[in-house]
C-alpha cells in the first residue's frame, strides 16, 4: 500500500497559480484595452479639430476680401478683386483637403456658387449691397459649420474654447459688421432724402452689432489668456487685440452715425483693420494650434506608458508562472523520493515476531488462531518433553 499526500498538494498549487494568472490577466487586458481605446479616441478627435484649424487658417482672409468686394462694388468696380480671387483658391483647396473629414463640401460648393456671380450683379448700390450681405452671411455660415464639425466648439480644454469662439465667431462677425457699417454710411450719405431713415436704421443696427463683437471678442479673449497655460498667448495677444481695437474705433468714427461720414477716415480704418486683423488671425490660430499639438504629445506618451505597464504586468506574471511551476516540479521530484522508502509491507503468521509460513500442526495452515485443528495421531503434537508425557498419563 503506497501513499502520496505531497503529489496531490503540488497538483493542487499548480491549479492554484494557474487560476490567479487568470485574475490577475484578464482585469489587466481589460483596463490596458481601455486605456488604449480612449486615447485612441482623444487623438482621432484631436485630429479633427487640427483639420478644423487648418480650414480656418484658409478661411480667415475671405471675410476681408469679401468686404474689399463689397466696397468696390458699391463703387461701381465690376471685376473681382484679386484678394477674393487668392482667397477663393486657398478655400477651394483647403476644402479638397478637408471638406470629406469636416462635411463642409456642399456648404461651400454653395459659397463659392454665389461669390461667382457678384461680378455680374446689376442694379442699384441698395442691391449690390443686398447681394454681398447674402454671401457674407453664407460665409460666416461655413465658419460655424467648420468649428462644429471639428467639435472644436464641444473642446473641454477652456483657452482652446474661448480662442475657437474668438477665431470663428466674434472676429468674422465684427469684421462683417464693420464693413457693412461703413458701407452704409457711404450710402447714407450720398442716398436720397427718402431713403436716408431705411438706412439709418441698418446703419444703427450695424453700429451696434460692431460694439457687441468688440465686447465679447475682448471678453473671450481675456477668458482664455486666463486659463491657458501657454507661456505666450497673452503676450502675443495684447498687441494684436489693441491694434485690431484702435481699427474698429476708427471705423465708428468715421461711419459718423447720426451725422456725415467721414470718408478719408473710414478708408484709413479699413486698411487699419485690415492688417490688425491678418495679425490677430495668425497669432491666435497658431496659438490654439500650438495647445492641440501640445495635447496630441500627452496623448501619445500616455498610449506608449499603457504599452510599457502592460509590457511589465506581462513579464512579471510569467515570472510568477515560471517560478510557480519551478516550485510544483521541485516538489513532486521530493515526494516521489519520500514515498519511495516508506513502502511497507506487513505479514501476519501464527506465531507473533516470526515470519514466513505457520506450522500445520499449531494453527491448522490458516494463520488463524480460532481455525486451530487438533492434530490426532501427528507425532509432533506428542513430541519428547513433559507436555508430551503428561497428556499420555491422563489417557492412561
Amino acid at each position: 500500500m503506497s501513499v502520496s499526500v505531497n503529489s496531490r498538494r503540488t497538483r493542487l498549487r499548480s491549479a492554484l497559480a494557474a487560476v490567479l494568472t487568470v485574475l490577475v490577466v484578464l482585469p489587466t487586458a481589460a483596463l490596458f484595452l481601455r486605456v488604449l481605446e480612449d486615447v485612441s479616441t482623444q487623438r482621432e478627435d484631436t485630429e479633427l479639430k487640427q483639420q478644423g484649424v487648418q480650414y480656418l487658417v484658409a478661411l480667415a482672409p475671405l471675410i476681408s476680401a469679401l468686404a474689399d468686394s463689397q466696397s468696390q462694388a458699391l463703387q461701381g468696380v465690376k471685376a473681382e478683386p484679386a484678394s477674393l480671387t487668392s482667397a477663393v483658391d486657398r478655400v477651394q483647396k483647403a476644402d479638397t483637403d478637408l471638406g470629406g473629414a469636416l462635411g463642409t463640401t456642399n456648404r461651400w460648393a454653395g459659397v463659392k456658387d454665389k461669390i461667382g456671380k457678384l461680378p455680374g450683379i446689376t442694379g442699384n448700390s441698395q442691391q449690390v449691397f443686398e447681394a454681398h450681405v447674402e454671401v457674407g452671411d453664407l460665409a460666416l455660415g461655413l465658419y460655424n459649420e467648420v468649428r462644429e464639425n471639428s467639435k472644436l466648439n464641444m473642446d473641454q480644454q477652456n483657452d482652446i474654447w474661448f480662442l475657437q469662439e474668438t477665431i470663428a465667431v466674434n472676429m468674422p462677425e465684427t469684421v462683417t459688421a464693420v464693413s457693412r457699417m461703413s458701407d452704409l454710411a457711404n450710402m447714407v450719405a450720398g442716398a436720397a432724402r427718402a431713403q436716408k431713415p431705411a438706412l439709418q436704421v441698418r446703419l444703427g443696427i450695424e453700429v451696434d452689432s460692431v460694439q457687441t463683437g468688440v465686447a465679447k471678442l475682448t471678453d473671450n479673449l481675456q477668458a482664455a489668456a486666463e486659463e491657458t497655460d501657454s507661456a505666450t498667448l497673452a503676450g502675443n495677444t495684447v498687441n494684436n487685440l489693441d491694434s485690431f481695437r484702435r481699427g474698429v474705433e476708427a471705423a465708428n468714427r468715421g461711419a459718423n452715425f447720426g451725422g456725415e461720414p467721414d470718408v478719408s477716415t473710414l478708408v484709413t480704418a479699413q486698411s487699419t483693420l485690415s492688417t490688425a486683423l491678418s495679425a490677430l488671425t495668425t497669432v491666435l490660430l497658431n496659438e490654439m494650434q500650438t495647445l492641440l499639438d501640445e495635447r496630441t504629445d500627452g496623448l501619445t506618451y500616455r498610449r506608449a506608458e499603457a504599452w510599457v505597464l502592460f509590457g511589465v504586468t506581462v513579464i512579471l506574471i510569467l515570472l510568477a508562472t515560471f517560478w510557480a511551476r519551478s516550485g510544483a516540479a521541485s516538489a513532486g521530484r521530493s515526494s516521489g523520493a519520500g514515498d519511495s522508502g516508506r513502502d511497507i509491507s506487513v505479514h501476519h503468521d501464527g506465531q507473533p515476531g516470526q515470519s514466513g509460513p505457520a506450522s500445520p500442526g499449531t494453527y491448522g495452515g490458516s494463520g488463524n488462531p480460532y481455525d486451530q485443528v487438533p492434530g490426532y495421531g501427528d507425532a509432533s503434537n506428542y513430541g519428547s518433553g513433559s507436555a508430551g508425557r503428561e497428556r499420555s498419563g491422563a489417557l492412561r
